[in-house]
């Protein structure tokens, strides 16, 4: 199966939020240092922002070319996992702190 590029937008997006949250978490945890708890605040507000962004816009590309919309909705299905994730690193975050 040929990797199309609505699913590569998903795939991205995902890991890129999925690598960078866990550099946040445990380089907070290993090194103690305050400012990647600080990254990962941010990161929770405009990764979420830029997340919902991609999602509104991979729903407009659906709707507008409705051949690949089984793509787009697999593409914003992986970008959603990102969320119970999120939301559990940010109660281990708070916890810690």
């Amino acid at each position: 199966m040929k990797n199309s590029t609505v699913h590569l937008v998903g795939k991205y997006s995902f890991w890129s939020s999925f690598l960078a949250g866990n550099i946040c978490l445990f380089g907070y945890l290993i090194f103690k240092q305050e400012w990647f708890a600080i990254a990962g605040y941010f990161l929770l507000i405009f990764g979420s922002i830029l997340n919902i962004a991609l999602i509104i816009g991979l729903i407009f590309y659906a709707f507008y070319n409705k051949e690949r919309m089984q793509d787009c909705f697999k593409a914003i299905l992986l970008m959603l996992i990102n969320i119970p994730i999120a939301a559990l690193y940010t109660c281990i975050g708070l916890e810690i702190l």
